[in-house]
């Protein structure tokens, strides 16, 4: 492996921008994004604006940088959305990824590359899911992600990498898009906080269990794997807690400084959703000792907070 920075695409994003806080200290530090990153995020990293599914840009961008370490961390995230744009899905998270290894393949570069898929390629289970578990994508974006995975596992024989595969399951906090349920709900708490919106949160299915964990404890494992994570190596990051949607919002709700309603609008329901998608994250556990730290009553208090903040 040559010794060359670390690389973060997706680095903009909402994990990608607070795993680049949690390396900040790197030194070099290359952060990819497509478009401009937020004023103050990281200013000692190098960012450059790379579009991922520009071929000849991403070959380019390589051969400069030749990174030692990559965090592939750049994609199409939303699960609702990719019902409507499967295209931009399935070239987001497949195509750039292969575009990124061919890069790097061309370019003799010898990295580690740790790559974000999703616990969404699971099928779902009433008990928390081990990396053996059954694989049944149930969405667009799943489907994109399982692509990606198989593309990525290929990598160490195709294109000389040694790769880990993170299969990432829901997390939050701040600056992660209200599209997502966790800041939606937190976004109209504080609008409504604010006199900006009636009393009223809609909400589509809230049946559905989910593990989440804060996204700060999951940027955590993303470091721990590329630190001590076995190349070619398949990893859950969860925290073994499902929990109802209809409980997190509630939680939320609980947490608003007057009174709010909840209703179901059937404009938000999906035409799949898994009905629980909880992980067994022991093999993370047992190769890094990476444990979560942040509760989540303080997930959601850090939640809330940040959207009170922005006007």
């Amino acid at each position: 492996m040559n010794d060359g920075p670390v690389l973060i695409t997706g680095a903009a994003g909402f994990a990608g921008g607070h795993l680049a806080e949690l390396l900040a200290s790197t030194s070099p530090l290359v952060c990819w994004s497509r478009e401009a990153p937020a004023p103050g995020l990281v200013p000692s990293a190098q960012w450059q604006q790379i579009d991922l599914l520009d071929r000849e840009q991403v070959r380019g961008a390589v051969q400069a940088v030749r990174p030692a370490r990559i965090y592939h961390l750049a994609g199409v995230p939303h699960v609702g959305g990719s019902w409507d744009a499967t295209t931009p899905t399935l070239a987001g998270n497949v195509l750039a990824t292969h575009y990124l290894f061919d890069a790097l393949r061309r370019a003799g570069v010898r990295a580690r590359v740790l790559v974000t898929a999703s616990a969404t390629v699971y099928a779902p289970s009433d008990q928390p899911i081990a990396e053996n578990g059954a694989i049944a994508p149930g969405s667009p974006y799943a489907l994109s992600k399982l692509a990606q995975e198989m593309r990525t596992l290929r990598a160490p024989r195709e294109d000389g990498l040694d790769v880990i595969v993170v299969r990432a399951f829901n997390h939050t906090g701040p600056r992660q898009a209200p599209a997502f349920a966790a800041p939606s709900f937190a976004r109209q708490i504080a609008r409504i906080e604010r006199g900006e919106q009636e009393p009223v949160i809609r909400a589509g299915n809230l049946a559905p269990r989910r593990d989440l964990s804060d996204v700060r404890d999951v940027v955590r494992a993303y470091v721990a794997l590329m630190e001590r994570g076995t190349g070619g190596g398949i990893y859950n990051v969860a925290s073994g807690v499902g929990r109802p949607i209809g409980d997190l919002l509630h939680a939320l709700v609980a947490r608003s400084r007057v009174k709010v309603t909840v209703e179901t609008d059937s404009a938000l329901l999906r035409p799949h959703d898994t009905a629980a998608l909880v992980g067994d994250c022991t093999r993370l556990q047992r190769d890094t000792g990476w444990s979560p730290r942040i509760p989540f009553e303080t997930m959601l208090d850090d939640l809330l907070q940040y959207w009170r903040a922005q006007s």
